[in-house]
């Protein structure tokens, strides 16, 4: 079974060993959500790759930003991230992972994930006190939102990720 529709979520986070451990935590969350969970441990493997290499190749007096993006379309999630840094990733054996290069020495990275058969994304029903998913880029006139709108649980699960990361 398919679905029509498409569906994104994206997370910007700084290029920092930090981002490996949110990365994974949005991409857990996200699938969750849309009622993919037997698609988070191979899209965790993808997006950890990808972030991973992306951080390893920053100048750390230097932070930029990177882009997590999850998009259901058709019969796959497709796994992307956009950063500044040019060429391929490193490969990864036993997945295809493209890339194509954007103006300013950005690139877009992804892959597609098939979904299994009989399996199919379910578009998620926010709860009430959680904040619709931003754009992937913020307007310059528009501030980000204030740290007291954002669920609590969240962020203690943030948290806990980033203490992770430090072992």
């Amino acid at each position: 079974m398919t679905t029509a529709t498409t569906q994104v979520d994206d997370l910007r986070l700084v290029a920092a060993p930090t981002a490996v451990n949110c990365a994974e935590m949005f991409v857990r969350f996200a699938l969750l959500e849309w009622k993919l969970r037997p698609l988070a441990d191979d899209a965790v493997t993808v997006i950890r790759h990808l972030v991973r290499s992306s951080v390893d190749g920053a100048d750390r007096r230097s932070p930029r930003f990177l882009t997590v993006r999850l998009r259901l379309h058709r019969d796959c999630v497709v796994v992307e991230l956009d950063d500044d840094r040019p060429g391929e990733p490193p490969e990864l054996p036993g997945w295809t992972i493209n890339t194509v290069a954007l103006p300013g020495g950005h690139r877009t990275a992804w892959c597609e994930l098939p979904l299994p058969d009989g399996l199919s994304g379910a578009l998620p029903t926010r709860s009430p006190h959680r904040l619709p998913s931003p754009a992937t880029e913020y307007p310059p006139e528009e501030p980000l939102p204030e740290p007291d709108l954002l669920d609590s649980q969240i962020l203690q699960r943030v948290l806990h990720g980033l203490n992770g990361s430090a072992r």
